[in-house]
């Protein structure tokens, strides 16, 4: 039977074809009236941000409200460890995130690490998870990935995505490799502004396009488009390009849903604009649209935007009703095998994965530490954090390392810096702390991070990021692979003597 009436759309057809295309965010940790009101009427499912799941009570509390409305609804969110996480953004992220599973290079591992977010997920009663990361990221001024990546290899990154694919659905929810046809090999934040992929075709199969055909054959039930020009296939972002859908469709043999990276990103939400992206995302071949995070008072006049751009597209014959019933129909078998598969699979008390929490992710974020020379401190330190405060992925400032010192120092200070003079106040013979991520993507922070160390040979230098461009004269180091709170407690095991 056809999903599409013969002859003019009724309204109220119309409505609900568009809405089955739609993952709206909300603000708040209680569903609003017009969110209600929009599920009622055939919405696909919503996403879920760090205010709408402070701790996981209120998560699962939210989840069973929503679910009460309509048992079928999607709920969706970003859970991919270390340094993104939306149950566990007010304390840091329990599980290490891709980097560190990528040092440790044991797929095993990453399939078990992976179980155990999907059955957190669960409870919260979230059914599909915006992860894997399956970039490679091969561009180490690449702003936006970096230890979100398992790493520079493309054949290491593609095991370790299939891998995590296979934990996640085996918990019973559905994972969701992105950003294709890949955000590795770029140096732009789409959060900002377009980046451009310069890789010919045969450079984007042999690199980029490996993970995702992972990912596709471990049987990921979503793909995630990012917002990417990418050469081989015109100026448009790949989010808005039909060619980047056809190769997901007939190169790579992808028959699940494909969902848009966040419509409100500057990448497109500046050019052609947000509802006009809403629209030729559909056109392209998109089934599901995220449309972000919105501010709060926003959430219900973006959800409008996106809809009613949809509905006047739809109603000028710019957007067919048979475009919108195939993603329905996509849409509608993801909601199914979220349903079956969380209704049929062991749940977490009865699993193995109840045996590896929380001994796993510490000794993941243990094993993937990388330490160089005396990094004990014998007293309390002084701590200098030169890291970008904001992360446009996780929106975390990833304090966790200095809390943890500060309970295991009482006395310490912290200072952020802009000259080495005015950073090193305070600091006296107290053993110096300086916390970087990315020093060498910063020539301000790089020639900061030399000035103190000049000063202070002696200073243990803790990055959170990947080991490009560590100065030399870096005598005593950690690096953790990770801004995640299990990066933070391995870390700091080690800065208090731990082995």
């Amino acid at each position: 039977m056809s999903d599409v009436e013969h002859g003019p759309l009724r309204p109220e057809s119309a409505l609900r074809l568009v809405n089955g295309v739609l993952l709206p965010g909300f603000y708040g940790t209680r569903p609003p009236r017009w969110l209600l009101t929009a599920i009622g009427e055939g919405l696909a499912g919503v996403a879920y941000f760090a205010h709408n799941v402070p701790d996981p009570a209120t998560a699962a509390a939210l989840s069973a409200a929503l679910h009460a409305r309509r048992g079928d609804l999607i709920i969706a969110s970003d859970e991919e460890g270390g340094d993104v996480t939306r149950l566990e953004a007010a304390t840091g992220s329990s599980y290490p995130g891709n980097g560190a599973l990528g040092r440790v290079d044991d797929p095993e591992v990453t399939e078990r690490t992976a179980r155990l977010i999907g059955h957190d997920l669960r409870r919260a009663g979230i059914g599909l998870n915006l992860a894997p990361v399956a970039d490679v990221n091969a561009d180490p001024d690449n702003p936006v990935i970096g230890v979100r990546a398992f790493g520079s290899a493309a054949p290491l990154v593609a095991v370790h995505t299939a891998a995590y694919v296979t934990g996640l659905q085996r918990a019973g929810v559905a994972a969701c490799a992105k950003h294709f046809p890949g955000h590795g090999d770029t140096s732009v934040d789409s959060h900002l502004d377009l980046p451009q992929l310069d890789a010919d075709l045969d450079l984007l199969r042999k690199r980029d396009l490996l993970p995702f055909a992972a990912a596709v054959e471990a049987g990921s039930r979503c793909l995630m488009t990012g917002h990417i020009r990418a050469r081989p296939f015109g100026t448009a972002p790949a989010t808005l390009n039909p060619e980047v859908t056809r190769l997901a469709r007939e190169e790579l043999g992808f028959t699940g849903v494909i969902i848009t990276d966040a419509l409100d990103m500057g990448a497109v939400a500046r050019d052609p604009g947000f509802g006009e992206a809403c629209v030729q995302a559909v056109r392209a071949g998109a089934d599901l649209l995220c449309l972000g995070n919105p501010a709060a008072g926003q959430d219900e006049s973006e959800y409008v935007t996106a809809r009613d751009a949809l509905l006047a597209a739809l109603s000028t014959g710019r957007l067919s009703a048979e475009r919108l019933a195939d993603a329905n129909r996509r849409n509608r078998e993801l909601a199914h095998w979220i349903t079956e598969a969380q209704s049929s699979r062991a749940e977490p008390e009865d699993d193995r994965s109840k045996q590896d929490a929380p001994e796993l992710p510490l000794a993941v974020a243990r094993a993937a530490l990388l330490v160089r020379g005396d990094v004990r401190l014998a007293s309390a330190p002084h701590v200098i954090d030169l890291r970008q405060q904001i992360n446009h992925a996780s929106g975390s400032r990833a304090p966790h390392l200095h809390r943890l010192l500060a309970e295991a120092f009482p006395g310490l200070t912290t200072t952020g810096a802009e000259q080495a003079g005015t950073a090193l106040q305070g600091a006296a013979d107290r053993p110096l702390v300086i916390v970087v991520r990315e020093p060498h993507r910063d020539p301000g922070q790089e020639k900061l991070l030399r000035e103190l160390l000049d000063r202070r040979p002696d200073a243990v230098v803790v990055l959170t990021g990947w080991p490009h461009a560590i100065p030399p004269q870096v005598a005593n180091l950690v690096i953790t692979y990770g801004s995640g709170r299990v990066n933070a407690r391995a870390a700091v095991e080690r800065l208090l003597g731990g082995s």
